[in-house]
């Protein structure tokens, strides 16, 4: 699968508000400091700032309030506010700081694999993006498996960092991103270049935001990596996986999980929504 040839090119377009977003105020909420050029460290340096400092959330949505993800209402809560955000939030955040650095930027729509080969709807955003003159995979909001750096687009490219590896496969004209585990490689997500705009993710993030049976609707999910761990809280379940392959769970109280979302997750909680997502969790025992 050729990359050479894909277009990408510097995206402007008012569409996305790149252009509304406080750039120092993002680069001051994810702790970078670098180049502010469109150089491979640059873009290294962003993407794991952001995957170090926004956490995966999906609070607001557990809670039943509406989220949208125009720029302006996206870096009120994460920049701001200093909240995280799921998928189409973070990542689309991170595209606009790209798009400001100079970076071309694709925006995709990708389908979840998590280990099975069931075709879904594409409900992930993930970014081409280029930087020395080489096509990047850039995904910092993708969770508990969120490449930590860039990986370049390139059939069977591989990448281990802090001791986590990913690899690039390709199946029936889908790239798929995968992570290592010890029996074997996991599938994450499967994806095509195709650019997607504005109205796409409107539409992606609708369904994902408010369809019951939704993986985001009606229940609370939470997730965030360092370089040690990964963690994944579901409801009153918090995951934790270790880079020897190990994992652990552990069933939390209400109180338990709460106080876990604050600091595991890092999440500034207001009273109000600390007794909302108590009762919200208490009902789901």
């Amino acid at each position: 699968m050729d990359t050479s040839g894909l277009p990408l090119v510097v995206d402007d377009s008012p569409e996305w508000g790149s252009k509304r977003l406080d750039l120092d105020a993002y680069l001051a909420r994810i702790g970078y400091r670098g180049p502010r050029d469109t150089s491979l460290e640059a873009l290294r340096g962003l993407h794991r700032c952001h995957r170090d400092s926004v956490c995966f959330e999906n609070v607001d949505i557990a809670l039943g309030r509406k989220v949208s993800i125009d720029i302006d209402s996206v870096q009120r809560k994460i920049v701001q506010a200093g909240r995280g955000g799921y998928c189409y939030e973070t990542n689309l955040l991170f595209a606009a700081a790209l798009d400001r650095f100079g970076f071309p930027v694709t925006r995709l729509l990708v389908r979840i694999r998590e280990g099975s080969s069931k075709r879904r709807f594409r409900s992930h955003t993930a970014l081409l993006v280029r930087a020395d003159d080489t096509v990047w995979l850039a995904d910092p909001g993708y969770g508990y498996a969120a490449l930590i750096e860039p990986l370049a687009l390139q059939p069977g490219a591989e990448s281990t960092v802090a001791g986590w590896s990913w690899r690039l496969a390709a199946e029936d004209s889908h790239w798929l991103l995968q992570y290592r585990r010890p029996e074997d490689w996991f599938d994450i997500y499967a994806f095509r270049t195709e650019p997607q705009y504005a109205v796409d993710f409107e539409a992606a993030h609708w369904v994902s935001s408010t369809r019951p049976g939704s993986p985001f609707v009606g229940q609370l999910v939470v997730q965030r990596a360092t370089d040690e761990e990964r963690y994944r809280l579901k409801n009153n379940e918090l995951m934790t996986e270790y880079r020897s392959g190990e994992q652990r769970l552990r069933l939390l109280a209400p109180d338990e999980a709460v106080d876990v979302v604050r600091t595991t997750f890092g999440l500034p909680l207001t009273a109000e929504e600390t007794r909302l997502l108590r009762d919200f969790l208490a009902a789901r025992r």
